[in-house]
């Protein structure tokens, strides 16, 4: 355990600022004290899983819980650091079953030294230890779906099962939601889907300066004369940055710049095919390769149409919850959790996958709106955002459904 950070007495202990989610998680776990949760999951590096259970962190903490995180770490701790959550470094990454079950045994032992009440696994193969952990403690045991978790054979879908074998099941969209009940042997009461969440204070389109996106221009080398649209997404096949290739040689523009934002993850062959197909399409200057983005809200502002052309369904789609906070149009194809994530036809255009006529059809109308249609679109795809994708929301969901456990282990056992 990381012995820089506070104990689990000082957190119990410490002053909390009590905020909105104070009756519902605190509707009593039968011990008399702050109720305690203990979230998994294999690292914080990066991605949609550790920013929710960061943020669900927090919103604990502000409810007068304690929240506990175990991972194998990364650059994201330090936000539970400075917050003075206690982060356990565990090697929950690994898959190999030997790790898995000495890490339950460490889970074991953590659930009994601090009292956790609930746990809460966020990936499969920390899941496996949480739930061996849950089982010889009697804490509770719930589970986040955030993907579709692939299987191509008995021994794999039996390894994704334990997602399925929560208390509570979370699926972060619709889509999610009906693959588990497709997938596996699952009461539907025992789902809750709750959308991922994004910050609508950093994605505000008032709050972007023209200072940074100045700095993000010159950065880039994006040219004053261009109209710029933005894919967002690592670079690999199935976010189809192909396919919006080949609809800019069809569209014909050449007022248009195409930015694909992404790390490329080791995939240099697939970033070299693209840099190809570009020439051999006549784009060059009209598309450019980007790394990973640390301002994705400025990149949002200078864009005039957002694009996902993804292949394979999103569990999600994160970033167009965020394009549409910013206020911009956006293209997406209709698979997956996009369907939920957009109003067709109000805040966005819904394309076949794979489609180039198609994604350069919509390309063409989305970059003829006039100014006031575009801020028409941009006023919607706000207000529809803040309606059902806000941090603030995902967070009191996800306590709600905390709280019912709590409630279940008090009614049962009022002096656990």
């Amino acid at each position: 355990m990381d012995s820089h950070l506070n104990t689990g007495d000082d957190a119990r202990n410490r002053t909390q600022s009590r905020g909105p989610f104070d009756d519902r998680i605190n509707a009593g776990n039968g011990a008399g004290r702050p109720p305690v949760v203990l979230q998994v999951l294999p690292t914080l590096v990066t991605g949609g899983a550790e920013r929710g259970c960061i943020d669900v962190a927090l919103a604990l903490a502000q409810a007068g819980a304690v929240p506990l995180v175990a991972s194998q770490g990364g650059p994201m701790a330090a936000e539970l650091d400075r917050a003075g959550i206690r982060h356990i470094t565990l090697p929950l990454a690994s898959k190999n079953p030997l790790v898995i079950r000495r890490n339950a045994r460490k889970l074991e032992a953590i659930i009994r030294e601090q009292g956790v009440d609930i746990v809460h696994a966020r990936s499969r193969a920390p899941a496996w230890s949480a739930w061996l952990a849950c089982q010889r403690t009697g804490a509770r045991y719930m589970t986040t779906f955030h993907a579709p978790y692939n299987f191509k054979g008995r021994l794999k879908r039996w390894y994704n099962s334990v997602m399925a074998r929560g208390e509570r099941i979370i699926a972060i969209s619709g889509f999610i939601r009906q693959h588990i009940l497709d997938n596996y042997d699952v009461d539907p009461a025992r789902i809750r889907t709750i959308h991922r969440g994004i910050d609508s204070l950093t994605f505000a389109p008032e709050r972007v300066s023209s200072a940074r996106m100045i700095q993000l221009a010159k950065q880039w080398r994006l040219p004053d004369d261009k109209t710029v649209i933005l894919l967002p997404g690592r670079l690999t096949r199935w976010k189809g940055q192909t396919v919006l290739i080949d609809a800019l040689a069809k569209l014909g523009r050449k007022d248009v710049c195409a930015l694909l934002v992404g790390s490329d993850q080791g995939r240099t062959g697939y970033r070299q095919e693209l840099e190809e197909r570009v020439k051999r399409a006549g784009l060059d200057g009209l598309v450019k390769m980007t790394d990973h983005c640390n301002d994705m809200a400025a990149a949002y502002h200078l864009s005039a149409v957002v694009v996902s052309a993804s292949q394979e369904p999103e569990a999600f789609g994160r970033v167009i919850v965020e394009a549409q906070a910013m206020g911009k149009p956006v293209i997406v194809t209709s698979i997956g959790a996009y369907q939920e994530t957009v109003i067709p036809g109000e805040t966005a255009w819904v394309v076949p996958p794979a489609d180039a006529d198609a994604l350069a059809k919509a390309l063409d109308e989305a970059l003829s709106l006039t100014p006031e249609q575009s801020a028409a679109i941009g006023a919607r795809a706000r207000a529809f955002v803040a309606d059902r994708y806000t941090k603030q929301r995902m967070c009191a969901d996800t306590l709600a459904v905390y709280a019912e456990l709590l409630a279940e282990s008090a009614a049962r056992s009022p002096a656990r």
